[in-house]
C-alpha cells in the first residue's frame, strides 16, 4: 500500500510489535493472535491530530507535520479501497475493528472482516479532512507538500471519490458492524451469564467450549458505538449523508440500543464509551458505566488483568467523560461548542482548560446554568456556541449562560 500505516502496537522504534498469539487460560490453548489488522489506529492518529490543531490553533503543525501525517493516512486509506461494481461503492476488506472478538466470518481459512462500519466512516472522515486542509495551506506551502510526497490532481480526485462512496452495511434498520454481521446467530445472553456469571471473556469461554465468538452477535467492546464517542450527533449525521446515507435519531437510537444489548464489555474502555453515548440517548444509564471505568483496576473487574498493568486509558477516560462527554464539548470551526447533559449524579462539577493559548479558561456546570470565566490576556477573545446561541468572551470577561431544559 501507498501512504503510512501506523502499528497497532508500537515498538521503541515504531514498528509493528503486536504480538502474533496469546493465551486462553480457560482452554490453556494458544491461539493466532490478528489485531494488528485495526487499520483504523490511523484515523485515530489523524483525528488526534486535527483535534490538537483545533483545540491549541497550532497553524505551523498543521501545515507541516500535520498537514504530512494527514496526507499519507489518506493516501493509505484511498490505495487500499477497491471499487465494487455491484454496490457501486468502495470497499476495506480484510480489517478487524475496534471489537476484538471478531476478528473472521465463521468457517473463514484467512482473518479480516469486510467493510467494518466504524474503520469506514472514519476513514472517510480522515479523507475529507484531509482534503480540507491541502485547500486552505498558504500555496507554498502546498506546493512544496505536493512536490516532496508526488501528490497530484488525481489523487485528490480519487480521494474525494472514495470519501463519498466507502460502502456503509445496515441490516433490520441499524447500521452494521461489518459485512454480513446480521447473518451472524444470536447468542443465548441469559443462559450463559447463568452458567458463568462474569461473561465479559466471552471469547474465552466459547473457545474453551470448542465454539467461537465468531459466530454471534456478540460485542467485546463498543465499536459502531465507537462513531458516537468521536463524533457529535450533528457531525456524524453529516458524515453519512456526504456517504449517501440517511441517519437520524431514531436509527442511531435503534442502533445504541442493538448493541447496548450484544456487549460484553470485556474491555475496560467500552464502558466509558457507552456512558458517553448514553449521556445522550439515555441520561439515566450513563452514570452506571461511568462508575464501573472508575472500579476497573480497584475491583480488577477483568478478572486478573490489573496484575499484569493498570488501564490507564480507562482511568483517563473517566475525566474525558465528565470534561467533554457531559459538556458536549468540540473544539471545531475556530470556536469552543458546548452542549450540556447533566446528570442527576452530579449537581455541579466544573474544571478548567487550556485553548488556543488562554490559560486556565474555567467552565462551571450547574443545574440549568453554566458559568464560563477567560483568564485576562492579551489573547483574542474566545467564540462560544451553545445550542441556539452564540456568545463571544473577551479576556478577563466571565458570563452565566443558561441551558436549553433536556428530557430525562
Amino acid at each position: 500500500r501507498r501512504g503510512a500505516l501506523y502499528p497497532w502496537q508500537s515498538g521503541s522504534d515504531g514498528r509493528e510489535e503486536t504480538q502474533e498469539l496469546h493465551l486462553n487460560p480457560r482452554s490453556g490453548r494458544w491461539l493466532p493472535d490478528h489485531s494488528r489488522l485495526q487499520r483504523h489506529v490511523g484515523s485515530a492518529i489523524a483525528y488526534n491530530v486535527w483535534q490538537y490543531c483545533e483545540a491549541s490553533g497550532d497553524a505551523e503543525f498543521l501545515h507541516t507535520k500535520g498537514a504530512e501525517m494527514l496526507l499519507q493516512i489518506s493516501r493509505f486509506w484511498a490505495d487500499s479501497a477497491t471499487y465494487d461494481k455491484s454496490l457501486g461503492r468502495h470497499r476495506l476488506r480484510g480489517v478487524v475493528g475496534p471489537d476484538e472478538y471478531h476478528d473472521a466470518y465463521p468457517g473463514a481459512t484467512e482473518p479480516g472482516l469486510d467493510d467494518n462500519a466504524y474503520t469506514n466512516v472514519s476513514a472517510a472522515w480522515v479523507l475529507t479532512r484531509t482534503l480540507d486542509v491541502l485547500r486552505a495551506l498558504p500555496e507554498p506551502r502546498r506546493r512544496e507538500l505536493a512536490e516532496r510526497t508526488g501528490l497530484d490532481g488525481g489523487e485528490l480526485e480519487r480521494w474525494e471519490d472514495v470519501s463519498r462512496t466507502l460502502h456503509v452495511p445496515f441490516h433490520n434498520g441499524v447500521i452494521s458492524q461489518f459485512e454480513g454481521y446480521g447473518n451472524l446467530a444470536e447468542l443465548d445472553w441469559p443462559e450463559y451469564r447463568r452458567r458463568y456469571g462474569d461473561i465479559r471473556r466471552l471469547d474465552r469461554i466459547l473457545e474453551a467450549e470448542g465454539d467461537t465468538v465468531n459466530r454471534y452477535r456478540a460485542s467485546k467492546q463498543a465499536d459502531v458505538l465507537m462513531l458516537g464517542y468521536l463524533f457529535s450527533p450533528a457531525e456524524l449525521f453529516r458524515l453519512f449523508a456526504r456517504l449517501g446515507h440517511r441517519l437520524d435519531d431514531d436509527i442511531w437510537r435503534r442502533t445504541v440500543d442493538h448493541y447496548l444489548a450484544r456487549t460484553s464489555h470485556g474491555s475496560t474502555l467500552s464502558g466509558l464509551v457507552h456512558g458517553w453515548v448514553l449521556a445522550r440517548a439515555r441520561r439515566a444509564e450513563a452514570w452506571a458505566f461511568c462508575q464501573e471505568a472508575l472500579r476497573g483496576d480497584i475491583a480488577d473487574l477483568q478478572g486478573g488483568t490489573t496484575g499484569e498493568g493498570i488501564h490507564l486509558g480507562a482511568m483517563a477516560g473517566t475525566l474525558d467523560l465528565v470534561q467533554r462527554g457531559l459538556t458536549g464539548l468540540e473544539t471545531r470551526e475556530g470556536a469552543l461548542w458546548l452542549d450540556p447533559v447533566p446528570l442527576p449524579e452530579l449537581s455541579s462539577y466544573g474544571f478548567a482548560l487550556r485553548y488556543r493559548g488562554h490559560w486556565g479558561v474555567r467552565l462551571r456546570l450547574e443545574r440549568g446554568r453554566v458559568e464560563i470565566t477567560v483568564p485576562a490576556s492579551d489573547r483574542s477573545p474566545i467564540d462560544i456556541r451553545l445550542p441556539g446561541r452564540e456568545v463571544r468572551l473577551q479576556p478577563g470577561e466571565s458570563r452565566h449562560l443558561d441551558l436549553p431544559d433536556r428530557p430525562t
